[in-house]
């Protein structure tokens, strides 16, 4: 698939924000089954911008600085992206969850996307013993990874509800967990916390989904914004394995990645400060539309 991509967010400050430093984590990386043939980014007003270090995950970071007055911010990000990857297939030759957990832990493996830095809690998704019971349903230590991830990832997307109004970006995993709502970020922080209290390398995929389905299939929940979904780690030869609790499907030729990190924290499509005083309002939208003759 070869996909058109165009990302807007605009703010509107009551009063003019006086100056503004924002980490802009929006062009796509490189990572197996995608290929990045072209990227823009569209800043007005103009400001300052320089490549920036990546804190904890996998992200292309640019920083933004902004110090005149500004009433209207908009940010525009726009990619050309191949989408080349299968859906995986569980074979009888992968893992244990037993096996991936053993792995796990003997790895020297201490890059950004190594199974050892997903393993432990992070800022915004802490052990919790509910959840951790509750996923524990899927993950026998004997079952095949595989089968054990798109199990979890099936209930999920079953029994909770999509409710956008239900949650805000920080609430944490439990409050989501116990009501049984929330969006795409919640979920996928609830089936992290579940794999990681197993065991399990489980890091927080950040990205797109495809705007429109193709003929005869049903559209996928939460392609209007930036979606979030969960990487789990399956041992050196399979490696990591996207799965989506929203829809209860696999990462395959739909999903585009942008950033993986340990939670929503370390890969926010945009973040930073802002100076000014009176309210501000954000407004996001997004495109992944099929090139013409893809």
């Amino acid at each position: 698939m070869h996909y058109a991509i165009r990302h807007v967010t605009t703010f509107d400050y009551a009063q003019p924000a006086k100056f503004a430093r924002c980490n802009l984590r929006l062009s796509p990386i490189d990572w197996p089954g995608q290929t990045v043939e072209d990227y823009a980014l569209t800043v007005s007003p103009s400001g300052r911008t320089a490549p920036a270090r990546a804190q904890a995950g996998l992200a292309n970071v640019l920083r933004l600085v902004i110090d005149t007055p500004v009433k209207t911010l908009t940010i525009e990000s726009a990619a050309r992206i191949t989408v080349d990857r299968a859906v995986p297939v569980p074979s009888p030759e992968d893992p244990t969850l037993a096996e991936v957990a053993g792995l796990a832990r003997a790895s020297r493996d201490l890059s950004p996307i190594g199974p050892a830095s997903y393993l432990y809690p992070s800022p915004r998704i802490a052990l919790d013993p509910p959840i951790a019971e509750w996923c524990a349903q899927d993950l026998d230590p004997d079952r095949n990874a595989l089968e054990a991830g798109i199990a979890l990832a099936r209930r999920i997307q079953r029994d909770f509800t999509f409710d956008p109004s239900a949650t805000l970006v920080d609430t944490p995993p439990a409050e989501a967990f116990a009501r049984r709502v929330g969006v795409c970020q919640d979920f996928a922080q609830i089936m992290i916390c579940g794999l990681r209290s197993a065991g399990l390398p489980a890091a927080y995929a950040s990205g797109y989904l495809r705007t429109l389905p193709p003929p005869g299939q049903e559209r996928l929940v939460g392609a209007d914004a930036t979606h979030a979904w969960v990487l789990l780690w399956c041992g050196p030869d399979r490696g990591w394995i996207g799965l989506d609790p929203t829809n209860g499907i696999w990462m395959a030729s739909d999903h585009v990645v942008i950033a993986i990190g340990r939670d929503y924290a370390d890969i926010a499509p945009i973040d930073g400060i802002v100076l000014g005083s009176g309210a501000q309002e954000m407004q996001v939208s997004v495109d992944v539309a099929p090139m013409e003759g893809a």
